[in-house]
């Protein structure tokens, strides 16, 4: 600042020089000239010229005061106040000649530091929230007044919420379950960390989800609220269920028939043997239970081959409906059994598969109808084609299906009708079978049924090129 001042004092040393040169003009030269002319109007003419002279002289060397010195000041005043209001990229004028230069170029590097730091502190909050949106978890924090202040997609997309219906209301008026907002409930209250597995209803499926919370302290061990975390486990949950009933259901079929076979064949040698009637009937009993256990295996065994990861179908151009033929004649016995009649609509078509796994799937559907329906019912078959696909459709007029079973059909050794199935000799194997040979053939599955009047089992296949 030295160099500045010495400038100013300059400057106004000029100003005063210029003042007392002219006090010195008006005492030296014009007084004498006064007497001289002895004239009071011209002195007085020459004395106002002198002066004004003086004072525009006077006026320049003050404007270059000004622009030199409080001008710069009065600039960088302003840049000052537009980085208070937060415009960072305000600059203050820079000139090496004047003597605010360094205080501009101080003003300009703070300027240039704030707009670093706001840059840096916009893109890691611009991370921070792409994280927050994009992480496969959902997420809820609750102010200390209990208030929603952030929520991800995935919370809100778990609840059907949106961000402007929650933000800012308290915890306790979103509609969420019940046992969700119960666990809120708690971690805030107690201000302790907590971890459940929380089950609800949602429309007609069940959700399972695992939540943790914990509380969020700031600096100064300052409490500010509670952050909640959840995961879906829903699938989770159903491919642990599926478990359980696969070794549940694995053990009573199995139980069943080795029960049987053990049972008549130490009847049989405790001496039942010797009654020709009986030996034969009990072998007959005997060899039935073997076959069904034969039959369990080899689907087992099929089942975990179509599961294995990699599974691939010989796929060629296949006519569909040679293949429905083929599958209706390989089960005929067991319509005749039941009385049942098989209606066919069947249109030319050829699609991209195995025959050998198509025949399969058809022979498990036609089974699977027969199954479930009573005596003298009617099976009805469809084959159309409808864009690139080939659509069939297996219709029965049997039990049907609720809803609610819908979603678990496909899984291993579920059954709508247990008592029916197993004395009929199925496995629960069958239509799980179906569901992975079709995706096996890049095709899917649907299921329609009105429960009491039948169902209808539809098959999408590509069609051939």
């Amino acid at each position: 600042m030295m160099p500045f001042r010495r400038r100013l004092l300059g400057t106004l040393l000029l100003w005063l020089g210029t003042l007392l040169v002219s006090l010195y003009i008006v005492v030296v030269q014009i007084l004498p000239l006064q007497q001289e002319m002895g004239s009071d109007a011209e002195f007085w003419l020459i004395l106002a010229l002198v002066f004004i002279a003086a004072f525009v002289f006077a006026a320049v060397i003050g404007y270059r005061i000004i622009k030199i010195h409080i001008a710069p000041i009065e600039n960088i005043t302003e840049t000052a106040m537009e980085l208070v209001k937060g415009n960072y990229r305000a600059r203050a004028y820079e000139d090496s000649d004047i003597g605010s230069a360094p205080l501009s170029s101080t003003i300009n590097v703070l300027a240039r530091n704030l707009q670093e730091i706001t840059a840096v502190r916009e893109m890691e909050q611009e991370r921070l929230k792409t994280l927050i949106e994009t992480m496969g978890s959902g997420l809820v924090m609750v102010d200390r007044q209990g208030k929603i202040s952030l929520s991800n997609k995935y919370f809100q997309n778990e609840f059907g919420l949106n961000a402007d219906d929650i933000i800012g209301k308290f915890y306790g008026e979103l509609p969420i379950p019940e046992t969700f907002a119960g666990f809120i409930e708690k971690v805030f209250m107690t201000e302790t960390p907590a971890r459940e597995q929380l089950e609800y209803q949602s429309g007609i499926n069940n959700r399972a989800i695992e939540v943790y919370g914990a509380p969020v302290i700031g600096s100064h061990e300052q409490w500010l609220g509670i952050v909640i975390v959840l995961h879906d486990i829903t699938e989770l949950k159903r491919l642990e269920q599926i478990r359980k009933d696969f070794v549940a259901n694995v053990s009573h079929e199995l139980r069943t028939p080795v029960t049987s076979i053990k049972g008549f064949s130490e009847t049989l040698i405790d001496g039942a043997y010797k009654e020709e009637a009986t030996l034969l009937s009990f072998l007959e009993i005997i060899q039935t239970e073997t076959n069904r256990l034969e039959t369990l295996i080899e689907e087992l065994l099929e089942l975990s081959r179509v599961e294995q990861s990699g599974f691939e179908v010989d796929a060629q151009p296949t006519d569909m409906k040679a293949v429905i033929e083929y599958a209706f004649e390989m089960v005929h016995s067991r319509f005749e059994e039941k009385n049942m009649k098989c209606e066919t609509f069947l249109d030319e078509v050829y699609v991209s598969g195995d025959a050998n796994r198509l025949v399969q799937i058809m022979m498990n559907l036609l089974v699977n109808a027969i199954t479930y329906s009573a005596a003298e019912k009617t099976v009805t078959v469809r084959l159309s084609q409808k864009g690139s696909q080939a659509v069939v459709e297996v219709e029965d007029e049997g039990i049907g299906i609720e809803a609610s079973e819908i979603s678990r059909l496909f899984e291993r050794f579920y059954r709508v009708d247990k008592a029916r199935s197993r004395n009929s000799g199925g496995t629960g194997l069958g239509l799980s079978i179906v569901k992975h040979l079709v995706e096996a053939h890049h095709g899917k599955i649907e299921v329609r049924s009105i429960p009491g009047r039948g169902s209808v089992f539809t098959i999408y296949l590509p069609l051939a090129d």
